[in-house]
């Protein structure tokens, strides 16, 4: 009934406990889990527990936090997409947050190997037809505008995708969604501090919606603090639930099946 489109099982707060998790995803009804790589390194065992049971998938791709890792190529990333059970290309994007210009550190023109690198996963994507899983913080109108530029803006040929865990504005959601992206929610959606971001979730269209534990962070009320888990994406799902006058059913249905559309490789 429930998908998480966006989890980290090989990191170690959970690679370890993963029977346990497993069991706790089937009494949850979280009957699938879309296993995120975030460098080349990991990729093998992201890899492995994707092909190890049927009801997990997994991307490639270098997170742009991620420094003295092996750096993606496309083709490299295109010849990774094509084995079995990758859906996805990321977690790519851009990611400003620690960067400070007033304390004199990096400004926007030092990052421009995390574009460059963000171009890189855009242009494996078109060419292998599989979407993008997009991070951003503090960088919306540079992932945006780059989007735009790479050609993703809807149009035959677009890779389309997912900014996944969404965090920013009213303005940026529409943005994306004029893109043809869809919109991923986490447990922060259930924080007090989250009104904004409630209020996008009123206004993204449920079928351009996801729903995701970015676990092992990120824990949804009631268990904020503690480690997180796909078992907990119906807590996702009933913050939405409320927010939109339906059930936590209703939404888990539903971003299910925004789920197969937008990962097409589920189905076969």
């Amino acid at each position: 009934m429930f998908t998480d489109s966006h989890c980290h099982l090989t990191f170690p707060e959970l690679a370890s406990q993963l029977p346990a998790i497993r069991d706790a995803m089937d009494a949850a009804q979280v009957t699938r889990a879309l296993c995120i790589c975030t460098t080349l390194e990991e990729f093998p065992d992201v890899h492995a527990l994707a092909n190890r049971y049927d009801n997990f998938w997994c991307s490639v791709g270098v997170h742009p936090d991620n420094e003295g890792v092996t750096e993606p190529t496309q083709q490299g990333l295109q010849d990774l997409a094509a084995l079995s059970r990758v859906v996805a290309i990321g977690e790519t994007g851009l990611d400003y947050y620690q960067m400070d210009e007033r304390k004199g550190g990096r400004t926007v023109a030092d990052m421009e190997w995390q574009r460059d690198r963000f171009r890189t996963h855009i242009r494996a994507a078109r060419q292998t037809g599989k979407p993008l899983i997009i991070h951003t913080r503090a960088a919306s109108d540079d992932t945006l505008a780059i989007l735009k530029e790479e050609g993703e803006d809807g149009s035959p040929g677009a890779a389309g995708g997912v900014f996944h865990c969404f965090t920013e504005t009213a303005e940026v959601a529409r943005g994306a969604l004029d893109l043809g992206y869809y919109i991923s929610f986490s447990g922060i959606l259930t924080f007090k501090t989250a009104q904004e971001l409630r209020e996008v979730a009123r206004f993204v269209p449920m079928d351009r919606m996801l729903i995701e534990t970015d676990s092992p962070y990120l824990a949804p009320v009631p268990y904020r603090g503690k480690t997180n888990n796909p078992s907990y994406v119906p807590h996702v799902a009933r913050q939405i639930a409320e927010l939109r006058q339906t059930t936590p059913e209703a939404i888990g249905e539903a971003t299910s099946r925004n789920f197969d559309t937008l990962f097409k490789g589920v189905r076969s």
